[in-house]
């Protein structure tokens, strides 16, 4: 795994090993170990005298910087956790964080409680989450949550009863003012006994509530919606009602950490879910960034934190995350937001928006997975060698919004040229999937014209290399493996399925549910890793005669030969992939198919490029510019969107 560790960070590490290099040799040699020149100098003292001293100094200190440390501790331990269940983690942007002050940290939300793990790990600034309350009473979860200083946040929808009766339709709410008022009308319904005025209506297939502004009878009450259209359908639905919760108190414990120099980490999109895109933002972020203005004077650096998993569920995944550029809000609205009521809403809108287009520009959206894969397979194709952490998550971001763009610019109706590449490109993923090869071993497959008996012979002696090497690693990680890794994993993956399906049935935003997946894995290994070591320990203890220092030095030995067996497994891996091609090619089902695809690919590449030189003058800045302000241009394309929905409803 590679972290991109700081000048800064690197010379406070270097220090470290000094030190420590420093007091084991004084520790070494008898005639300059202070303790001993002491008790030389002063032989009234006895070892345990001095011993009992430090032990109480070292609980003083503890004690008094218990927070600093806990914080310090949880983020090594995660760290390491990060470097077994991640294969790369490539960090971007890190100029862009303030060194001192208030910050608020806006990430999205994709990976459940690993997402505030990886933002810890990589961040230099100590950050405090806010946590769903339901996550900070869980066991393990809650007890990390509260060393990393977490600040435990209640949310409506974890208390969602089911309402009585159906909503059978929405009407119109005549009226000045009541443009976004709409009349709820329910059949069997007890909205006066089950409701209250600020409360919320939530149907199924939508993950924002309607608020309820008025209540007229047990059948009638009056909400608030932006757009009716997608909030209720034809037929009668059943609901929802989330109760108003009053986040007084969370929001005084957050001003008070950014008044005091402060960082906040916030996910607000509300919750975890596995979408291409994000979730509508909850007003939580914009009303603490105007609070602080209005009540501590401080102009708080919003800074985007974009968290791209690639296979991020599974064990050894990648994760590129990439700090955007800070905002902030407009001193000019703050009198909006002070007036209230419409005003109010209107100035946290605009921030909203801001923040939305600033996380859009650290992240690669799409409409959906199939055209995300899409993307990424293009990138790959179109430029083929090698290119930096930057350089993926910019290029990807430019086939992204190219393609909404070019949606957009054919009214939803791409050129044929477009859709018959789109449709070869996912036909060379697919052979490429069941092939069980990736796209970088392409290149260097043997096209079946061009080949001769010494690339037989060559390939022969290939395979028989990369057979005795699988060996030599699958002989070196068995035990530990076997041992320490296996039943561990295969528990965590069996919790996690479990934990996934459980999530998905009660999540109305999630598609398959697949980001708690990596999270339940995580906290089930905490739990079961050092239990199985324990049991070990206790196994060797009894059932062999070794002495006391043997058995602790085998027990202390356990995490090495746990990450051992990871690292070689990995590499076998590794190799069983590279061996894959070799493979196939020896039975006559798959040797013509997959002798065709170096040429295949080379002409999809081709083809791509020049489909890209062809229509890349239409889309602007995104063909043009070497490098782009991506908040800019989401804003930009934002305001457009907006504009051109303005007009469709005005025609």
């Amino acid at each position: 795994m590679s972290f991109e560790p700081s000048s800064r960070t690197k010379n406070n590490f270097a220090r470290t090993q000094l030190v420590v290099f420093f007091v084991i040799l004084l520790l070494a040699v008898d005639s300059i170990n202070p303790v001993k020149i002491f008790m030389h100098v002063f032989p009234q003292f006895k070892p345990w005298q001095i011993a009992i001293t430090c032990l109480a100094l070292m609980i003083y200190v503890f004690i008094s910087e218990m927070k600093q440390m806990l914080y310090f501790s949880v983020k090594i331990f995660f760290h390491s956790i990060l470097s077994i269940f991640f294969r790369e983690v490539s960090i971007i942007g890190k100029q862009n964080i303030p060194n001192y002050g208030p910050v608020l940290f806006c990430g999205n939300h994709a990976n459940q409680f690993i997402d505030s793990v990886v933002m810890l790990s990589t961040c230099k600034r100590t950050v405090s989450y806010l946590i769903a309350e339901k996550s900070y009473n869980r066991p393990i979860v809650g007890d990390i949550a509260w060393a990393m200083g977490a600040v435990p946040v209640k949310r409506a929808q974890d208390s969602a009863k089911r309402g009585t009766g159906e909503i059978m339709k929405m009407v119109d709410v005549d009226g000045e003012g009541n443009e976004n008022n709409f009349k709820l009308i329910g059949k069997g319904t007890k909205f006066t006994k089950e409701c209250e005025v600020k409360d919320k209506i939530r149907v199924p297939g939508s993950s924002i509530g309607l608020k309820i502004v008025a209540i007229e009878s047990d059948s009638e009450i009056i909400v608030e919606s932006s757009d009716p259209k997608n909030d209720i359908a034809s037929e009668p639905l059943s609901f929802d009602i989330l109760k108003r919760v009053d986040q007084k108190v969370v929001y005084e414990k957050v001003l008070s950490k950014l008044a005091s120099g402060g960082t906040i980490g916030i996910f607000p999109e509300g919750g975890s879910h596995d979408r291409t895109d994000l979730l509508p933002l909850k007003a939580g972020v914009a009303i603490i960034a105007y609070s602080a203005l209005e009540q501590e004077g401080l102009s708080v650096p919003i800074v985007p934190v974009g968290l791209n998993y690639f296979r991020g569920h599974r064990f050894r995944g990648r994760v590129t995350v990439e700090f955007g550029k800070p905002i902030y809000v407009d001193p000019k609205r703050l009198k909006d937001y002070m007036t209230g009521g419409e005003e109010r809403r209107s100035a946290c809108n605009e921030v909203l928006g801001r923040i939305t287009d600033s996380m859009r520009s650290v992240i690669v959206s799409a409409p959906d997975y199939q055209t995300l894969k899409v993307i990424h397979t293009a990138r790959r194709l179109y430029r083929s060698k090698y290119m930096s952490s930057w350089e993926k998550q910019d290029l990807s971001r430019r086939f992204a919004e190219g393609y909404k763009k070019l949606l957009t610019m054919t009214g939803g109706s791409p050129p044929k040229e477009w859709l018959e590449l789109q449709k070869r490109i996912k036909d060379y993923q697919k052979e490429l999937d069941d092939l069980g090869i990736r796209d970088y071993q392409v290149p260097l497959l043997l096209e079946e014209t061009n080949e001769t008996i010494g690339d037989i012979a060559l390939s022969g002696m290939r395979l028989l290399f990369k057979i005795a090497e699988i060996i030599l690693l699958i002989g070196v990680s068995a035990i530990p493996a076997l041992f320490l890794n296996l039943p561990v994993g295969l528990i965590a993956r069996l919790w996690a399925l479990r934990r996934r399906e459980k999530a998905l049935a009660a999540s109305k935003v999630k598609i398959k549910g697949m980001d708690v997946m990596l999270s339940e894995k995580v906290v089930l290994c905490i739990v079961l890793v050092p239990s199985l070591w324990v049991f070990y320990g206790i196994l060797i203890y009894f059932i062999t005669d070794w002495d006391l220092p043997t058995i602790w030095f085998v027990f202390s030995s356990f995490p090495l030969f746990s990450y051992m067996g990871i690292i070689t497994a990995e590499a076998g891996m590794i190799d069983l992939k590279d061996l894959r091609p070799i493979i196939i090619r020896l039975f006559p089902s798959t040797r013509k198919r997959i002798s065709v695809l170096p040429s295949q690919r080379r002409k999809l590449q081709n083809d791509l490029r020049q489909f890209v030189k062809d229509i890349g003058p239409s889309l602007g800045k995104l063909y043009t510019e070497k490098e782009l302000n991506w908040a800019d241009f989401q804003m930009t394309s934002r305001k457009l969107q907006e504009l051109e929905s303005d007009h469709e409803k005005e025609s």
